[in-house]
Order: structure tokens, then sequence, then C-alpha cells
């Protein structure tokens, strides 16, 4: 089974959205507050790398997430956004949790690739406790494995509105 075959079947399950490159803009609407710029955390929930990785490319030089006005920042507690990676794990959830209740209101939380929406490649381990939007709530989707930057600068601008 291809990979593009695989993430038909996962939005068949309805599992995952649609990648954010190809969502509407009625799909998500930003709060206004928002709009034009986004602190950007990134919260690991144990993931392989491979997502850090793209989104370290998403805020590199040749995507440059900052033009979009989107940065990220060293603190839930700064941040508008919270970019969420990896699949969930028993000892990860509750720092998740804080993570999401430290970060003010109105707030934002992307799941960064398959394991975060729950259908990557360590969903059924043993110490995994499902997607991350089986924690906290989730607005937005990037799917992939890993998602390539392009696709997490589309997300980022749908919370920037740019």
């Amino acid at each position: 089974m291809s990979a593009l075959d695989l993430v038909r079947v996962i939005r068949r399950a309805g599992r995952i959205t649609e990648p954010a490159s190809a969502a509407t803009e009625s799909d998500f609407t930003p709060p206004p507050a928002l709009a034009g710029s986004a602190q950007v955390r990134h919260v690991d929930c144990g993931s392989c790398n491979g997502c850090e990785i793209e989104l370290a490319g998403a805020f590199g030089p040749v995507y440059d997430a900052e033009r979009f006005g989107a940065r990220l920042v060293a603190s839930p507690r700064h941040a508008d956004v919270l970019a969420v990676t990896g699949a969930p794990t028993c000892n990860l959830a509750e720092p998740l949790r804080r993570s999401v209740d430290a970060a003010p209101q109105p707030r934002v939380v992307i799941a960064i690739g398959d394991c975060a929406a729950g259908v990557g490649a360590f969903a059924q381990g043993y110490a995994v406790v499902g997607a991350v939007s089986d924690i906290v709530p989730v607005d937005l989707v990037v799917p992939g494995c890993p998602p390539p930057p392009d696709a997490i600068v589309a997300a980022l601008r749908q919370v920037t509105g740019r």
C-alpha cells in the first residue's frame, strides 16, 4: 500500500482532515486576536523527530514561515499556537495538557503529522495514549509522515490569516 493509498484510507475513516494546503478558508477561522502574527510553541509528545525536522525546515530560510507572521517562542505562556508532534505517550499526556492550559486564550492547537493525528507508525504502541485530539482539542491537522514544510507553512498561514 502506497502512502497516498494510506492517506485515502485514513481520510475515509474520518480520522484526519484534508491537508492544510488543500483546506479552504471556511474550514478554519483564526481568532481575530491572532490575525497577522502568531507566536508558535512546539510540543513534542514522543515522535521519531521526522516532523521536527520538517518543522525546522518550515522556519528555515527556504520556506521562511516568519515572513507570514509566525515566530517560534520558548514558552507556552508566550504562545498563541501550539504545534504538537508525535504520538502522545502515557508519560507526555499530562505535560501536553499543562502546556495547552498554560497558553493564553485565544489559542490554536495544530497536530502535525500522522502520529499526532493518531494514525502514524506508533499508533498501536503499548505506551501511546491515542491521538492529540484525545487529550486536548485540536483546531488544525497537518497530515503526512512527515508532512512537508510547505504544508506546515500553509497551516500557519491559515492561523495568521495571511
